[in-house]
């Protein structure tokens, strides 16, 4: 199964985008984020043939969205949000034992104790989830980049956003003890590994940026992870598509 997550950066500039790499990889679930769009406003391209598709978005601003293959789930699962969903950034879906969810974490620029109820909860919700007896895979940009390692040494910037030690302390909550950040586990020494880069001075080109999209799985299902790629090729985004593969 590959499961995959891309901070788009606005869906209709990136329609064409979308379409393509879907058409490449054919990923079993897809989290979009940063769709900059309403569900009306979406192209109607993009929902395509092979996935039940869930859009959940704003004028301009924000949106998440889950596609799941209908090859993996033939009838059409039941998305919902958690109680603590704001500003249209977290969709999950329950397949089985399995719950799933595509989240954007705010980026705290504008409301930074924003960002850290989110995150608190996110975590909460988590954690309950394994409580439960769930396996859980969360996909998408947590807008932390978790440890030093996961950032350029140029951009490694003591107390800016995104880098603060209560961010990545609430990481570690999330995490729990139950879940596995699966692209440290995969590459655990690289430094090299990051997701976005700031769109200015060709900084994709030259490969400084930090990692703030994830994927996190609970530990069953990052035991059976066989790849974990960043598909820095992809698009046009400041950010690239994140894709796990179990077996």
């Amino acid at each position: 199964m590959k499961i995959a997550t891309w901070n788009v950066n606005g869906i209709r500039a990136r329609e064409a985008q979308v379409c393509d790499w879907l058409e490449r990889d054919r990923p079993d679930i897809v989290c979009l984020q940063e769709l900059k769009a309403t569900p009306e406003q979406v192209p109607a391209r993009c929902a395509h043939a092979d996935y039940h598709v869930y859009w959940h978005g704003m004028r301009a601003y924000s949106g998440v969205s889950l596609h799941v293959s209908k090859h993996l789930h033939a009838d059409a699962p039941v998305f919902s949000h958690p109680a603590f969903d704001m500003e249209s950034r977290i969709v999950q879906v329950t397949l089985g034992n399995l719950v799933l969810a595509s989240v954007y974490v705010p980026n705290g620029g504008k409301d930074y104790r924003a960002k850290l109820e989110f995150l608190t909860n996110l975590a909460s919700w988590t954690n309950e989830l394994h409580a439960s007896g769930r396996d859980v895979v969360i996909c998408g940009d947590l807008n932390v980049a978790h440890t030093d390692l996961d950032v350029h040494p140029r951009e490694r910037k003591p107390g800016v956003i995104g880098q603060r030690p209560e961010e990545r302390e609430l990481f570690d909550r999330l995490l729990g003890g139950h879940s596995v950040d699966v692209g440290r586990a995969a590459h655990p020494g690289n430094a090299e590994l990051f997701t976005w880069w700031p769109p200015w001075r060709n900084m994709r080109q030259r490969n400084i940026g930090w990692r703030i999209d994830y994927i996190l799985a609970s530990r069953p299902i990052a035991d059976r992870v066989t790849e974990y790629v960043v598909l820095a090729d992809i698009g046009t985004s400041d950010h690239a598509p994140v894709m796990m593969t179990t077996h």
